[in-house]
């Protein structure tokens, strides 16, 4: 009996697995690459990675604040610790 219920077992058709298809994202989905970045050490005490110049702009009693630009998390100006 065992014997009968073996054979039957593997006479059976092995169904095959295909592999998943590779989804490759289109152009749309793929975020916006820049080069050039660097990291910065904002005044806040944490690393910014910026894309853009480092600026010097101006502030109220005549003083000059350092921010770089173009930040990762959309930012557009981050103040730099000097």
């Amino acid at each position: 009996m065992k014997a009968l219920a073996l054979a039957l077992v593997l006479s059976l058709p092995v169904p095959r697995l295909a592999p998943p298809a590779q989804l490759s994202p289109t152009p749309s989905q793929q975020p916006a690459k820049r080069k050039g970045g660097q990291w910065y050490f904002a005044a806040t005490g944490h690393a910014v990675y910026c894309y853009g110049p480092v600026m010097t702009m101006p502030q109220g009693q005549g003083v000059l604040l350092k921010v770089a630009t173009f930040c990762r998390g959309d930012q557009i100006m981050v103040p730099l610790k000097d």
